[in-house]
Parts: structure tokens; sequence; C-alpha cells
């Protein structure tokens, strides 16, 4: 099982990783697509990491399309988020500290469904998402998302 840990400064113990998360709303707005991951049971945009050759957008776009068969275009940055207190424990051992990409992605064609990383999926508010158990910051960067400045660092 994947784990996520917190401490001050934990993220250093982990290899450097850039990851990538889509955030993809319905029609209305309203609500944002989340995938349940099958490693942990937390819930989560679609996304990971990034590989060499890709650009960060391709990289957003291939995730998604791998996670939940949807063929999308990452078309705005929404922001650029590291947590340096954050580490991820892979079950192989391997530690990871991720800076990561969101993007706003619209649906270009496709039905959602089911990968081998994901257990199930649905679309949601942000207040549904408070009472869920959310991967890392995956709640904050669908809250960033509705804003309509500038991209966000944290």
């Amino acid at each position: 099982m994947t784990q996520v840990l917190y401490g001050p400064r934990l993220g250093k113990e982990g290899e450097l990783r850039v990851g990538c998360s889509a955030v993809i709303f319905d029609q209305a707005r309203e609500k944002v697509l989340l995938t349940q991951r099958a490693d942990n049971g937390h819930w989560c945009l679609p996304g990971g990491h990034m590989e060499s050759g890709e650009s960060a957008a391709e990289a957003c776009e291939r995730e998604v399309l791998e996670e939940t068969g949807l063929k999308v275009r990452a078309k705005r940055l929404l922001g650029v988020y590291s947590n340096p207190d954050q580490l991820v424990i892979y079950k192989d051992g391997n530690k990871a500290f991720f800076v990561v990409l969101n993007f706003e992605a619209e649906v270009l064609e496709g039905e959602v469904g089911l990968s081998e990383e994901t257990t199930a999926f649905g679309w949601f508010t942000p207040d549904e998402m408070d009472a869920m158990p959310i991967h890392a910051n995956h709640t904050l960067r669908v809250r960033d998302a509705l804003r309509e400045d500038s991209p966000v660092m944290r």
C-alpha cells in the first residue's frame, strides 16, 4: 500500500518527481470527476507522474486516459503544488517528493471507466469532498480551479 507521510521537511528524503493532475468539471461546472485509488482507497483527481520526453500537458492527458478511459485536452494550468513536509512511500520502498502541475482539462471523447489503478469514480462538489477520504491536497486544487485569476503556487 502506498503511504503518504507528513513531517517537517520530510520531502527531502524522497526522489524529486514531477506529476500532474486534472480537474474535469461537469457541464454545469459544479462537480468534478474523482477516482478512488486502488492502492489506498483515497479519492483523488486523475493524474500521475510525468515521463521523460513528454510535455506536462501530454502527461496530464495520458494519465487521465490511462485512469479513466477519457480522452481529454489540458487547457489551462491552474497551479503548481509542492509540500516540503510530505513524503510518498510506495509498497516497493521507493520514496518520492512530488511537484505537481494541476490542469483544467476538457473531455474530448470517451466514457468514464475504471483501470488497474482505480476502483470507483464519481462527480462531486468541493463541499462533498470535504467529508471524503481525499488524497493529499486535492480538495484545495479543486477550490483553486474555481478561481478565475492566474495560476496558484503552493
